[in-house]
């Protein structure tokens, strides 16, 4: 039985020890540094978005080409952003994440398989 987690029996893997490992902890840092900013401006961006259509309608309302107004231009960005930001996110993680990730998972596999 590991003193640490007296849960962990012998041949299973000790997930609270990975869990505070500095690899993993490196991992959940990198991945929040570029979730919650990124988070924090599609929030802004969107309620931007829902208070100028409630509050400002003359500016949302004018014309910029034909029948498209700023208010349909703002609505259709929202649609790229959250795709761009999607996009953006899977190639970051890609970089950044999967590599870190998929050393860890195979540490584990391969204590799995010594136990």
């Amino acid at each position: 039985m590991n003193e640490q987690n007296p849960s962990a029996d012998a041949g299973s893997i000790d997930y609270i020890a990975i869990e505070e490992s500095s690899r993993f902890r490196t991992l959940k840092r990198t991945q929040r540094s570029f979730i919650f900013p990124l988070a924090a401006f599609f929030l802004i961006w969107y309620f931007a978005y829902v208070l100028l259509a409630a509050f400002a309608h003359d500016f949302m309302a004018q014309r910029v080409w034909g029948d498209i107004t700023v208010g349909l231009l703002f609505g259709l960005g929202q649609f790229v952003t959250t795709f761009a930001i999607t996009m953006w996110y899977v190639s970051f993680a890609n970089r950044r994440l999967d590599p870190i990730a998929t050393e860890i998972r195979e540490e584990l596999e391969k204590a799995q398989v010594q136990s």
